[in-house]
């Protein structure tokens, strides 16, 4: 449900900002360290820190907003 969100927020914006999608159930090692309980969830990085979390699909507009408040 997510991944046409994600494309979405990526064709918007460009190169600003990197999307990358985890399968957590084939990466259990980084669900535990994020404590990821429920599917989807998602982080937004910044300089190595967990800047924004939310569990839930998020708007593509609502996505691209959040990230391009930490990016600036």
């Amino acid at each position: 449900m997510m991944a046409p969100i994600l494309k979405e927020a990526k064709d918007k914006l460009v190169d600003s900002a990197t999307i990358v999608k985890v399968d957590v159930d084939r990466n259990r090692e980084a669900a535990e360290q994020f404590q990821i309980q429920g599917v989807p969830t998602l982080l937004l990085f910044k300089d190595g820190q967990v800047k924004w979390r939310q569990s839930g699909v998020v708007p593509v507009n609502t996505l691209v907003q959040v990230i391009q408040q930490h990016v600036n």
